[in-house]
């Protein structure tokens, strides 16, 4: 990590970060619009055990970065709760085809 020497630095610092996270979501939902191809039913989309599986893992990866595992879970849920409806919407177009 980069030390800084003053605070418009840090603030500068954790924009940069900020962009490269939007655009890692932005990728990441793009995988999501594909996986939705693979799928055959709604079920299959929200699949609760694939979507527990992921964010014990994420817990485990906050804890080994000393991150608060609440704080990880939180985010990861309402991102896939809203990427979860993005890809019911990818799986309805694409029958509708």
């Amino acid at each position: 990590m980069k030390e800084c020497h003053s605070l418009q630095e840090v603030r500068d610092e954790i924009d940069k970060l900020d962009d490269q996270i939007v655009e890692l979501i932005a990728k990441r939902n793009d995988y999501i619009k594909q996986a939705a191809k693979f799928k055959e039913s709604v079920d299959e989309v929200k699949a609760p055990e694939r979507i527990d599986a992921v964010i014990q893992r994420l817990r485990r990866k906050a804890l080994d970065l000393d991150l608060s595992p609440n704080l990880i879970a939180e985010l990861y849920t309402k991102m896939i709760d809203e990427m979860v409806e993005t890809e019911i919407a990818e799986l309805r177009n694409a029958k509708d085809l």
